[in-house]
C-alpha cells in the first residue's frame, strides 16, 4: 500500500495558550515548503510527508520534521491533542498568512471566509490527514487496468468507508473531553467533568460531532459518491449556489477588504467537511473538480482520525496497519450506490459513536428501519479486516496487520482500552482537567524529541529546504502579472 500524513498541531507557549507569534520563519515558507506549512491558523502548524510504501518509512519521515519544527521553536510546545488548547475569542486567534503573491493572498482570504462562516474557534480543532492509494501490481492482480475502472473503484471504496467509517472514531477516537475554554464561547451539550472540562462520558471523538467540522449551511448539501461524474456534478452544485447568511456578509468588508471568495455554499472545494475524499494531484491553476473529472481518482484522504495524545507523532505503525487494513476492505467488498436517505442515516450513526459510542446499550442504523448492537456490527466489521489483514501478512512476510486487528476487536471487547477511555482515565486517577493531562501529554513528548535531536546533516538539509522555500515565496510574488480581483476570476473558475 501507498500512503502519507498529513498532521496538524497548534503551537502553544509554555502555559498552554495559543501562540500569538507568527509562522516561525526557520521553519521556511508556509507558502510553499513541501513538509512544513499552516492550516487555519498563523499558529496550526501542518506537517507533511511525502508517499511511502511502508508505515515506518512514513512515521520515520514524519519523526524528521517534528525534530526541526521542536529544534525551532522559540519557547513553544505542540499540543498533542485534537481539541484546542487554552483560546481567546475569534478575534484572537491568527489567521494563516502566505505572503503578498496572489495565490498566498488567497489562501488567507479562504481561511477569513472560514472564520466568517463558522468562526475561527471551531478552525483551530488538529487532526491527521491520512493519504491512500492502491498500487499499481495490486489494480493488475484485481484485473482492473484503466483510469476509469480505477476511479470507480475509488468511489465504491469511499462510499462503504462512509458506511463504516463510525468503528474509526470508537477505535481511534481521542478527544471525549474539552477545556472549558473552548465551551464557553459556543452552545454544546456536555456534561462538566471538573472544573475545568466539559465532556460526554461515553464520548469518543467530540472533534467529529457539533463541536467540530460541522455546517448548517452544507447539511442541505448531498454530495454523491456514485461516480466521478455524480461527485463533482454535486460539488459544483455547492461552489455555486448562494447561501443566504454568506450574500448577507458579503465577498469584500465596509472597507473593501476580502473577507471570503465566494458567497457560495462552500468557497473551494477543501471546505465541504467530509470524512473522506477522493483526490488528484492538481496542475498549476487547476481546480480539485477538475483535475477529477480529467484524469480520475489517485488516491483518497481520510479526514476522521484523532490526534493520539500518548503518541509522540500522533499515530503510531499499528494503527497505520489497521487504517491500510479498513481502507482494503472498503475497497474489496460489495459497495451499493448511494442515496440522500442513507447519507442522512449514516450521520445519525456518526454522531451516535461520537457521543455515545463507548456506552454498551448503544444500537446504530443498518438500513431503514433496522438496528443493530455496535459491538456486534463492529465484530462483523473486524472479522472480514481480519481475512485482509491475513493476506497482507502473506505478503510481508510477518504478523503484524493482523495483530493490529486483534487489538480493535480487544478494543470492541473492553472499551477502557480505547484512547478516548484512557485519556478520561488519566484525568479521573491523577485528578486533572483536560487542559492539564494535555499539557503533561505536550510536556513528555517536546521531551522525548529533546533527547533525540537531528544530526548536524540531516539539521543542515532541513535549514536548506526552509531557505529554498523563501526564495520560492519571492519568487512567486515577484512573477504576478495581474490583480488579485483578475486572479480570483480564474482561481475559482469551474469545468463546464
Amino acid at each position: 500500500m501507498i500512503r502519507g500524513i498529513e498532521k496538524e498541531s497548534l503551537r502553544v507557549t509554555n502555559d498552554g495558550s495559543l501562540s500569538s507569534q507568527p509562522h516561525p520563519a526557520s521553519l521556511g515558507s508556509a507558502l510553499t515548503h513541501p513538509s512544513i506549512t499552516t492550516d487555519f491558523s498563523e499558529a496550526q502548524l501542518e506537517l507533511i510527508t511525502g508517499i511511502h510504501d511502508s508505515p515506518e518509512g512514513c512515521l520515520e519521515e514524519l519523526e524528521t520534521v517534528h525534530s526541526f519544527v521542536f529544534a525551532n521553536l522559540d519557547n513553544e510546545l505542540l499540543w498533542p491533542t485534537s481539541m484546542p488548547c487554552v483560546v481567546a475569542a475569534d478575534e484572537g486567534i491568527p489567521v494563516g498568512q502566505y505572503g503578498t503573491s496572489n495565490i498566498g493572498m488567497a489562501k488567507t482570504v479562504y481561511r477569513r471566509g472560514l472564520g466568517v462562516r463558522y468562526g475561527r474557534l471551531m478552525q483551530t480543532i488538529s487532526g491527521i490527514h491520512y493519504n491512500f492509494s492502491i498500487p499499481d501490481h495490486l489494480w493488475h492482480a484485481l484485473g482492473i487496468n484503466d483510469q476509469a475502472a480505477k476511479t470507480d473503484a475509488y468511489f465504491g471504496l469511499i462510499r462503504n468507508f462512509r458506511r463504516w467509517s463510525w468503528l474509526l472514531l470508537y477505535t481511534f477516537g481521542a478527544s471525549p473531553a474539552v477545556c472549558k475554554s473552548f465551551t464557553r464561547q459556543i452552545a454544546h451539550r456536555l456534561s462538566e467533568l471538573d472544573e475545568g472540562s466539559h465532556y460526554l462520558p461515553y464520548a469518543t471523538s467530540l472533534r467529529m460531532g457539533p463541536l467540530g467540522y460541522q455546517s448548517d449551511a452544507q447539511t442541505q448539501l448531498h454530495i454523491s459518491y456514485n461516480s466521478v461524474d455524480a461527485y463533482t456534478d454535486s460539488m459544483v452544485e455547492a461552489l455555486t449556489t448562494p447561501y443566504p447568511d454568506y450574500a448577507q456578509a458579503g465577498v469584500k468588508d465596509d472597507n473593501g477588504e476580502f473577507q471570503q471568495l465566494s458567497t457560495s455554499i462552500i468557497q473551494i472545494e477543501n471546505e465541504f467537511y467530509g470524512t473522506i475524499r477522493p483526490k488528484r494531484t492538481i496542475n498549476k491553476g487547476e481546480r480539485p473538480v477538475t483535475a477529477l473529472l480529467s484524469r480520475g481518482v489517485e488516491y483518497v484522504e481520510v479526514r476522521c482520525i484523532d490526534l493520539n495524545p500518548f503518541l509522540p507523532l500522533g499515530i503510531d505503525a499499528e494503527e497505520i496497519r489497521f487504517l491500510d487494513t479498513f481502507l482494503l476492505t472498503c475497497l474489496l467488498a460489495d459497495s451499493p450506490l448511494d442515496s440522500v436517505e442513507e447519507s442522512m442515516r449514516l450521520a445519525r450513526n456518526q454522531l451516535a459513536v461520537v457521543e455515545r459510542g463507548r456506552d454498551p446499550d448503544l444500537f446504530l442504523e443498518t438500513d431503514e428501519g433496522n438496528t443493530i448492537p455496535l459491538s456486534e456490527w463492529a465484530k462483523e466489521l473486524l472479522s472480514t479486516c481480519k481475512g485482509v489483514a491475513q493476506l497482507l501478512d502473506q505478503a510481508n512476510e510477518s504478523t503484524n496487520y493482523t495483530t493490529s486487528v486483534a487489538n480493535q476487536v480487544a478494543k470492541v471487547n473492553d472499551a477502557s482500552l480505547t484512547p478516548s477511555a484512557l485519556s478520561l482515565a488519566r484525568m479521573n486517577d491523577e485528578k486533572i482537567p483536560f487542559f492539564r493531562f494535555a499539557m503533561n501529554q505536550a510536556d513528555i513528548i517536546r521531551d522525548q524529541f529533546a533527547t533525540a535531536p537531528l544530526t548536524a546533516a540531516t539539521m543542515q538539509e532541513m535549514t536548506d529546504i526552509a531557505q529554498t522555500s523563501h526564495d520560492a515565496q519571492q519568487q512567486a510574488e515577484a512573477a504576478d502579472q495581474v490583480s488579485f480581483d483578475d486572479f480570483l476570476v480564474d482561481y475559482l473558475a469551474l469545468p463546464e
